[in-house]
């Protein structure tokens, strides 16, 4: 599409209000929905995520909002799927509002890293890195603190 037909978005378009953002976070009990990171432990900052991406025409709205770290956020982008490591099929990836999440993942033993109960569980993992090193050393730390896994 021609550059002149593309409508940018003005900074207030941009912005989630404080309030929804505040309700995201909460909702989530300041969770990562993706990686479970606690933001309070989180070395990154922690954003209002779309689920639907805005590109995709995903409205700034609690149902398509879901609370993420910056890791997740910034690796899952615009994306709404990714092939399944295992079968290669192209699979929606987990939406936190619709789904939940331990039906779609469960901890390995040491609780240290994310694994796929399914399809969309693993193209999540794989397409969100969800056992990036910074995350697990970070779960291993927690877990040794009696703070991990989340409830």
């Amino acid at each position: 599409m021609p550059s002149e037909f593309v409508r940018k978005a003005s900074p207030e378009e941009k912005r989630v209000p404080a309030a929804l953002r505040r309700t995201v976070a909460s909702r989530a009990k300041n969770l990562c929905e993706y990686c479970r990171c606690p933001e309070e432990f989180s070395p990154d900052s922690f954003t209002v995520e779309h689920i639907k991406p805005r590109q995709a025409g995903g409205e700034t709205i609690s149902e398509n909002l879901a609370w993420s770290c910056f890791g997740c956020n910034a690796r899952k982008h615009t994306k709404i799927s990714h092939p399944d490591p295992e079968t290669k099929q192209e699979i929606a990836l987990f939406h936190p509002r619709q789904q939940l999440w331990s039906e779609n993942f469960t901890w390995n033993d040491d609780f240290t890293k994310i694994i796929g109960k399914n399809p969309c569980g693993r193209a999540t993992v794989e397409a969100l890195q969800l056992n990036r090193v910074g995350v697990v050393n970070l779960r291993r730390l927690l877990t040794s603190a009696g703070l991990h896994p989340p409830q």
